[in-house]
């Protein structure tokens, strides 16, 4: 299988390219190129005192899953109608075609970041618009197979998820519990004259399947591996902490530091956020106050086989027979909710103080959603399937064209980044089996060999997370961004800091000079480094290459062209996505620019949209592929699909939901300064799937005209 090398690439740039490879040296943290294995059996990390320990957190895990469950499809949680499961419907993913555009507004410094341009289809764009297969994807060439062709589309915003009004936050509405009482705010950008429309996010709804596995997640891993117990940033969060019920019967506000946990971290964001699912300035306690004494998914049809929540439904259907209140307290130790005091108070004056079960209600929230989306695991697919004895790589009952893709994206050294059993280097290293405390998430790699006029450097970057120039990098810095106390996203910013100042990462990571892919005394010169004393532990035979650059040294590289020698190179990088089900999951990449897997494929093929200066073009470089190879490694990426999440089977059921999918012309009656809602109705599905009537799950393109 050579087509995948293209004439472009003349021998002395592919000459160039395998001398800058073998003069590597070998790594014992984690191969370059993992070939992807079967999920089946694969766990799902641990994380440490949440369910074992003399003193679990959750004493009750069935019921924190039913908890999770009720809560990630419930539009009461919501401050207008907005569940968790509103964007994550299909697949994991979000399945809306109208009303899902963005400005792009993380492309900051520009008026275009406040702006709708228009759709490569000529369409307005913007509020209410139903997007178009023509309209991708959103960096359109003259030739889609060469990069160096003329660009004849292109445009910052994005294609996201719809999610609330702007409005700032009063207090929950007894008379109606999925619409919180809040003031409407003048919406400078979603708005169709007068009226407000609802706000669209910064980036692509990923799939939340398979999640569980991801070390960090967000598209920029935000969300932290170590959850706090309030918000999103782990440790970065000094203020963070849980009240906690002590034995002499006092309640003390304790920190959390739990493991593992990125998922709990993940949930804490989205419930409170001013654009996805809340009204400005509410607070988990408020949500808690709205909850606590309703029934779960009381507005809501839940299958009478639903996989978790059959046992618990009314017998009209609709929702369950108990209360929130009940499942925390059946599922979480009593020292996290039974304590008695003031614990905070709401901004209504007159309102009364939060109970100690209503302060934790983000630690409740996290953790069950957390349990919860930790059972959605796709491992079924028949890539899944057992090895052939004769291949190991192949599963079984793969056809020749399925072969003929493995092969390819195995030569191509697509596993470099879709590795391991969830086609996905952002997974927890513990999943690789990674030896020792350095878990290899910071990496350094030759960044662009002989394809780019820059010659070849050793970028440090974060593993799972690369640029491949799908926009500009001045679009969106993904993990070279900043978290809200103004630290830096990406460990291995963290780790360069702690090179030139001695001072501790951030985040508590150990990482290894021996251990990098190329380690300083490859580049650096003798006289240039000092012994790693911290690193030299479990280095076995790479002792020799625990060797750090001074931080003199690395003053002087930074002020050089791209920071010389101390490049860091996490601008505009973003999370590696799973791979599995990608069938159903489009549109494609952080800004759902791509809306094909053929798209997908002329895009990594012809190296790229543009020339970031961190682009990994050890990796992402002109190609070239032939119209067979394309549907050939389409073919195999199409095995990726678990069939259950094509129909929906267990554990991929749900309860019904009512989704916000545009707007109609007028405003809404019961509140004249927002348009009114136009609603995709999913239905209630059981643990033998979707009925034949209903059909499978199709692939987004499919919902589309041209």
């Amino acid at each position: 299988m050579t087509a995948f090398l293209s004439t472009k690439i003349n021998s002395h740039y592919r000459t160039a390219f395998l001398l800058a490879i073998v003069i590597l040296p070998p790594t014992s943290v984690c191969a370059h190129d993992a070939t992807p294995i079967s999920l089946k059996g694969v766990k799902v990390p641990v994380t440490p005192g949440l369910l074992d320990g003399k003193t679990p957190i959750v004493i009750n895990k069935a019921v924190a899953i039913q908890l999770g469950k009720a809560l990630f499809w419930d539009t009461q949680v919501g401050s207008d109608g907005m569940a968790c499961g509103s964007c994550h419907f299909h697949a994991g993913a979000d399945g809306r075609v109208i009303n899902q555009l963005s400005t792009g507004a993380l492309h900051t410094k520009t008026k275009t970041a406040q702006t709708f341009q228009r759709t490569a289809t000529a369409g307005a764009g913007g509020v209410n618009y139903k997007i178009r297969i023509s309209d991708f994807p959103f960096y359109q060439f003259s030739d889609p197979t060469d990069k160096d062709s003329k660009v004849v589309f292109s445009t910052d915003d994005v294609f996201s998820s719809a999610g609330v009004f702007l409005r700032n936050f009063k207090q929950a509405n007894p008379r109606d519990m999925t619409q919180d009482t809040c003031t409407s705010q003048d919406d400078t950008i979603y708005h169709r004259g007068d009226l407000n429309a609802r706000q669209s996010q910064d980036r692509h709804t990923p799939s939340v399947l398979n999640s569980g596995y991801n070390f960090r997640n967000f598209w920029d891993g935000r969300a932290n591996n170590i959850f706090n117990g309030v918000s999103p940033y782990g440790v970065r969060d000094k203020n963070a902490g849980i009240w906690v019920a002590q034995a002499d019967g006092t309640v003390r506000k304790q920190a959390l530091r739990l493991e593992n946990a990125s998922l709990a971290s993940q949930a804490t964001a989205p419930a409170i956020s001013a654009t996805e699912m809340s009204c400005s300035q509410r607070k988990f306690p408020d949500i808690a106050r709205k909850l606590l004494k309703q029934h779960p998914l009381r507005n809501q049809d839940v299958h009478p086989q639903d996989s978790v929540l059959a046992g618990l439904r009314l017998s009209n259907s609709k929702g369950l027979k108990t209360t929130y209140e009940a499942l925390i307290k059946k599922s979480f130790a009593s020292r996290y909710w039974s304590g008695k005091g003031v614990f905070g108070k709401p901004s209504a004056k007159t309102a009364p103080a939060y109970t100690q079960i209503e302060a934790n209600f983000s630690l409740f929230f996290g953790l069950a959603l957390q349990l919860y989306q930790q059972t959605l695991v796709s491992d079924q697919a028949p890539f899944d399937a057992p090895r052939n004895v004769g291949d190991p790589d192949i599963p079984k009952g793969f056809n020749t064209q399925q072969v003929r893709g493995m092969k390819l994206f195995l030569d191509a050294h697509c596993a470099t980044c879709h590795k391991g059993p969830t086609l996905s280097s952002a997974a927890n290293p513990s999943i690789y089996n990674v030896p020792g405390p350095d878990k290899g998430l910071v990496i350094r790699r030759t960044l662009n060999g002989a394809f780019t006029d820059n010659g070849v450097v050793f970028g440090m970057m974060d593993e799972g997370f690369f640029n491949t120039s799908v926009t500009p990098t001045s679009y969106d810095l993904g993990v070279g961004g900043n978290d809200p106390f103004g630290n830096p996203l990406a460990f291995s910013t963290q780790y360069m800091q702690t090179l030139l100042t001695h001072k501790v990462m951030i985040d508590p990571l150990i990482v290894k000079s021996c251990n990098l892919d190329n380690p300083f005394a490859k580049d650096y010169k003798a006289h240039e480094l000092i012994d790693d004393v911290k690193g030299k532990q479990n280095c076995a035979s790479r002792g020799v290459y625990a060797k750090l650059p001074k931080a003199s040294v690395l003053l002087a590289e930074m002020k050089k062209k791209e920071q010389g020698r101390a490049l860091v190179a996490v601008n505009g990088a973003f999370k590696v996505p799973s791979l599995r089900n990608v069938e159903l999951t489009g549109p494609y990449m952080h800004n759902g620019s791509m809306l094909t897997l053929e798209q997908v494929i002329d895009f990594y093929f012809r190296g790229g949209n543009v020339n970031n200066p961190h682009h990994f073009a050890t990796l992402v470089f002109p190609q070239g592929i032939s119209t067979e190879d394309k549907a050939d490694l389409v073919a195999f990426l199409k095995s990726l699909t678990d069939e259950r999440v094509r129909w929906e089977k267990a554990p991929f059921d749900h309860p019904q939901i009512l989704v916000p999918h545009g707007h109609q012309e007028t405003a809404d009656p019961h509140n004249l300064t927002q348009l009114k809602d136009n609603f995709l109705h999913i239905p209630a599905i059981g643990k033998h799937g979707r009925s034949r009537l209903l059909g499978p799950l199709k692939p987004f393109a499919s919902y589309l005209n041209r």
